[in-house]
């Protein structure tokens, strides 16, 4: 949680304009001030916008110095120079490389410091801005500050707003420090290296309204004391590695909107008393190890949105209690272990534009009450065993860009409905479809995602795929598809987009020769994978391959290919894989190729190579070279000499 660039700027004005007002009878800034500002110039070894270039000690630093302000009798009491800001209408960003002077601790008046994303700050916090005592707002996030946060700290009473968020800031928190920043009201600790537990004594902080520890190393639990800080709207312990489990005591968080609580190893089971988080929008909860039951009383949360208790182990059925949430826009329970039905109130929930169930133990009829979800834009129930058998007629009604059924146990021929869908991901992996592929595909024209794989097709490619211009990731590996790879290959595209991105059609029964000009085809222009292996292609490997200048892995395994590994593979620079084993091929390894930087994955076993192994940089094993029998040099034995 950071706070806003606007934020920040509307209260930069307010101090700034307040100060001016002040000014009308002002005195010149005083000496300690003065002193204290250039020693903080003297600290910084690079300002390349500037910042600093009005800080002269020839010039008042109440009158002329930007970034400062006074107050009436001469002591500064707002320093801003953030590298984040806005100038004339402007964003601008920027930085200082140097060091935080302790010097700055005699601003014994300081209101404000903002030092915010100026990206290259480094050391340690001086323990003299405990002499700050009237200071309200301190920013030093964005920054490569590294110590721990002073206890020194323990003094800034009247502090409103700290952020250190996002810097190499160590240690433990200072029980003391929480104890005594009473008037606290947002604190953002994030991005730092922080360790040990959260103390108790937060609790005591009852004006907090925004807590961000997110992305620290903190563990233990989460103290019950938390439930004391009643005005707490934001709540972001996250990336951290709390355990035990979540206290009863969040219940009395009833202002809270936000809860993130993520990516921990937190245990046990959701407490009944989340029924008391009655403002709460954003829930995530994923990424736990969360066990037991769905509490019935998740459904007492009237204004939630978002519900995210995914990678978790909860188990038992989906409360129907769900269904009253209706102001639900995004649900993910997947990869958990809830067993039943899916509740037909589930059909209530008629803002929802997300349910993801996937990776569960559903099973049973899917509701038919889930037609009237007619906001519903993404639906995964993918690994599920729900023996479908068929997709229900009345998904034709809903309105979906994603579906994602892979092992739901389909069967039979796709249904024509389909045709006339805006889907744009569809995923029915992993089934047991089987059939031709309809013509009717080519109506699909939304599609930029398709995953047939692992299933019973039986047919060649039907022309009218070349109209999926929009189609970036195919993966039809493991059925029983024939005839030639053209039609795929040289589909239309609507630029910058259809092109692919990653393409596998191993395991069927595609027959060659792989076209000459695979690397010129404006299809895969951009393309990263390119899976053929164990098909029926014969022919020679491409030299066009060597064109596709973002492609990272190539896979023609088993396809009966014949002739010399072209040496013109080499161009195609961002290669971490090239498998060709089990194939005909003949002749020498390029070197170029065997040297390309990026590889990490290489395997020409099983062919008819000879010849020396190009030394080489990778890392492979000699299995990579076995059964040529012309092959010698490392990693093989060393080559005879005549």
């Amino acid at each position: 949680m950071e706070i806003s660039i606007h934020h920040k700027i509307l209260l930069f004005c307010f101090l700034f304009f307040l100060s001016a007002t002040l000014l009308l009878v002002t005195e010149a800034c005083h000496a300690v001030d003065k002193e204290a500002l250039l020693e903080f110039k003297q600290k910084i070894t690079s300002d390349p916008s500037g910042l600093l270039n009005s800080w002269t000690s020839s010039s008042d630093c109440c009158a002329s110095w930007k970034g400062v302000a006074c107050d009436s009798s001469g002591r500064v009491v707002n320093v801003s120079r953030p590298g984040l800001a806005s100038d004339d209408d402007f964003i601008v960003d920027t930085y200082m490389t140097g060091t935080l002077s302790p010097y700055l601790g005699n601003l014994s008046f300081l209101q404000l410091l903002d030092l915010s994303n100026l990206k290259d700050l480094r050391g340690p916090i001086p323990p003299q801005y405990g002499k700050l005592l009237h200071l309200t707002y301190l920013f030093l996030d964005s920054n490569k500050l590294t110590g721990s946060i002073p206890i020194t700290f323990k003094y800034l009473f009247r502090l409103n707003k700290l952020y250190l968020s996002n810097n190499n800031i160590s240690g433990i928190i200072p029980s003391s420090v929480f104890g005594s920043l009473r008037s606290l009201s947002e604190l953002g600790l994030s991005g730092n290296q922080l360790s040990g537990s959260i103390p108790l004594s937060i609790g005591k902080l009852v004006l907090l309204t925004k807590l961000d520890l997110h992305d620290n190393n903190f563990s233990w639990s989460i103290p019950a004391s938390i439930g004391k800080l009643k005005n707490l709207t934001y709540l972001d312990l996250s990336e951290n590695q709390i355990t035990g489990s979540i206290p009863q005591s969040i219940g009395g968080l009833s202002e809270l909107v936000l809860l993130y609580l993520n990516q921990n190893q937190i245990s046990g089971r959701i407490p009944s008393s989340i029924a008391g988080l009655s403002s709460l929008v954003f829930c995530r909860i994923s990424e736990n190890k969360l066990t037991g039951h769905l509490p019935p009383s998740i459904g007492k949360l009237p204004k939630i949105q978002r519900l995210i208790l995914e990678n978790n182990q909860l188990t038992g059925k989906l409360p129907a209690t769900i269904g009253h949430l209706t102001t639900l826009t995004d649900v993910f329970f997947s990869n958990n272990h809830f067993t039943g039905k899916i509740p037909s109130s589930f059909g209530n929930l008629l803002n929802l534009q997300t349910l993801d169930l996937s990776r569960n133990l559903l099973t049973g009829q899917l509701p038919p009450q889930l037609v009237k979800l007619q906001s519903l834009q993404s639906l995964d129930l993918s690994f599920n065993p729900l023996g479908l058998v068929s997709i229900p007629k009345w998904f034709s009604k809903l309105k979906l860009f994603r579906l994602l059924l892979s092992k739901t146990g389909i069967k039979g021929n796709l249904p024509s409905w389909l045709s006339s869908s805006s889907i744009s991901t569809l995923d029915l992996s992993s089934n047991s479809l089987t059939g031709k592929l309809p013509p009717w595909i080519g109506n699909m024209t939304n599609l930029s995602f398709l995953n047939f794989s692992n299933n019973g097709f039986h047919s060649s490619i039907p022309v009218e795929f070349k109209n999926l211009s929009l189609l970036m990731d195919l993966d039809l590996h493991s059925n029983m598809f024939s005839g030639p790879l053209d039609t795929i290959f040289l589909k239309q595209v609507q630029d910058p987009l259809g092109h692919f991105d990653s393409i596998n059609l191993s395991n069927n029964m595609f027959t060659g020769p792989i076209d000459d000009n695979l690397g010129d085809r404006s299809a895969l222009a951009s393309i990263n994978i390119l899976v053929l292996s164990h098909n029926q292609l014969g022919g020679l490997v491409p030299k066009s391959l060597g064109k596709l200048n973002e492609l990272q892995v190539l896979e023609l395994v088993d396809n009966g290919l014949s002739g010399k590994i072209p040496a013109e593979l080499s161009d195609a620079k961002e290669l971490t894989t090239i498998l060709l084993s089990r194939n005909k091929l003949s002749g020498s390894i390029p070197g170029k190729v065997l040297n390309l930087t990026k590889l990490r994955e290489f395997d020409v076993s099983g062919n008819r190579l000879s010849g020396r192994i190009p030394p080489h940089k990778a890392i492979i094993p000699a299995s990579a070279f076995l059964d040529n029998p012309g092959l010698c040099g490392a990693p093989l034995p060393p080559c005879k000499h005549s």
